[in-house]
């Protein structure tokens, strides 16, 4: 008997088709990748319940310098806001008087203002969101926080913010 002797037939390459010089070849393109987003991954609760600390502090601190600042406000003899009217006082002394006032007006203000981002921090603690940058989604530097335990933007995002203005 005569065996046959079958050969394997080899694959051929594809064609290669002609193109006319200077055309692009065509791949897929990045969109159509599925893209897989790095999670970015924020404190760890140690890290967390260290800046609360560092901002329940600073708003104990706060709260002190408003209490202080408001006494001063006061009339210690009636417990009302110190009025201008004093019949003692030269026009000089009113105005010197009127301008104080105004500043410790104004550092109530500044402190209540910081105060309520203090405040915001706290609630960003409590949702998961804090130590993000609200603007770009990046974490901000732990450095950063520790200066500016509020802070909202990272520096790119702060400095590029400053310079708009």
């Amino acid at each position: 008997m005569a065996k046959k002797i079958v050969k394997k037939a080899k694959s051929k390459p594809a064609k290669k088709t002609a193109r006319p010089k200077g055309s692009a070849v065509k791949t897929k393109s990045v969109a159509e990748k599925p893209v897989k987003k790095k999670a970015v991954k924020g404190f760890n609760g140690k890290e967390l319940v260290y800046f609360k600390k560092i901002i329940t502090e600073k708003r104990k601190e706060i709260l002190e310098e408003l209490a202080i600042l408001k006494e001063s406000m006061m009339d210690v003899t009636t417990g009302e806001y110190a009025s201008e009217n004093s019949t003692y006082s030269t026009h000089m002394e009113q105005g010197t008087d009127a301008m104080e006032r105004e500043k410790t007006f104004l550092f109530a203000s500044r402190e209540g203002k910081f105060l309520n981002y203090l405040d915001d921090a706290l609630k960003r603690i409590d949702k998961g969101t804090y130590g993000f940058c609200i603007n770009c989604g990046k974490l901000i530097p732990k450095a950063r926080l520790e200066a500016v335990p509020h802070a909202q933007l990272c520096i790119e995002c702060k400095k590029l913010k400053k310079g708009s203005m």
